[in-house]
């Protein structure tokens, strides 16, 4: 097995528990829930990483939603960098008035293609998320440091279409390396359904990052056993971020949900 399948997709600024940013962030938005006062708040566009999918965004989801933010939940085909990120510009493209991109895992590098040279978006959120520099790459991120327990033994590669590869966590790795903070019961469910990324988007150099133009918040989770706390704090670091950290594994968002949605309201305001 290569070092790139090894490594699939294992994948500053004030620390405080994710408790702390369960504040009302956007109370000044917020207040009558009138059309008008809805149409002054950014639209917040979720997008997941790999092994899996949108519903992972429900519990953050429905709190902007019960604070009157627009949202949306776009699929990411997690095919390829070039082309996941410009399926999610074209959806962009769709959508007007000011934006708010919060990004998880792999979703962090199609983020940051796809949000560059859109002047509606007003900020990046990224969250137990990948946030690259022009040329590098996922594999080249996830193991710049040490931690990351998606190895070999924990995965399984299934072939698909002619030289195509897809990679899964395995059922007996999936709750202890991907969600160790959320009942079994849950994780079971969650690798059922896990949506698996083309292992091609491993070795494939990000663009341009809208980061260095557009600021950004970030997410990290201490407990991630995927993408290593401090690859983290060294890209959160990187790209000027306002950094928040949580006791969360790799899905902060599913474990600490009034957490995530505060950050997000943070970057909103």
């Amino acid at each position: 097995m290569t070092t790139t399948r090894r490594g699939l997709l294992a994948g500053s600024a004030a620390i405080v528990a994710g408790a702390a940013l369960d504040t009302p962030a956007a109370q000044a938005h917020t207040g009558g829930g009138s059309g008008g006062d809805n149409a002054r708040k950014p639209t917040v566009v979720l997008v997941h990483g790999a092994f899996a999918d949108a519903s992972g965004w429900n519990g953050v989801a429905s709190r902007l939603i019960r604070d009157g933010y627009p949202v949306i939940a776009p699929p990411n085909p997690l095919r390829s960098v070039a082309s996941d990120s410009a399926y999610l510009a074209g959806i962009l493209a769709t959508l007007s008035g000011p934006l708010v991109l919060v990004a998880h895992s792999y979703g962090g590098i199609v983020v940051t293609n796809a949000a560059t040279g859109n002047p509606n978006v007003k900020s990046l959120v990224y969250v137990n998320a990948f946030v690259p520099d022009q040329g590098e790459t996922l594999l080249g991120l996830q193991t710049k440091y040490p931690g990351s327990r998606l190895s070999e033994a924990a995965l399984d590669f299934r072939p698909y279409g002619e030289g195509l590869v897809d990679g899964y966590i395995k059922k007996e790795f999936f709750h202890d390396v991907f969600a160790g903070d959320l009942p079994r019961a849950t994780t079971g469910l969650m690798w059922a359904g896990q949506r698996p990324a083309d292992t091609r988007t491993l070795g494939e150099p990000s663009g341009p990052p809208a980061w260095k133009t557009i600021p950004s918040w970030y997410l990290v989770g201490r407990d991630d056993q995927v993408l290593p706390p401090a690859a983290q704090r060294f890209m959160a670091r990187r790209a000027g971020a306002h950094t928040f950290e949580a006791d969360a594994s790799h899905v902060a968002m599913i474990a600490q949900p009034a957490a995530t949605a505060a950050l997000i309201k943070r970057a909103a305001r």
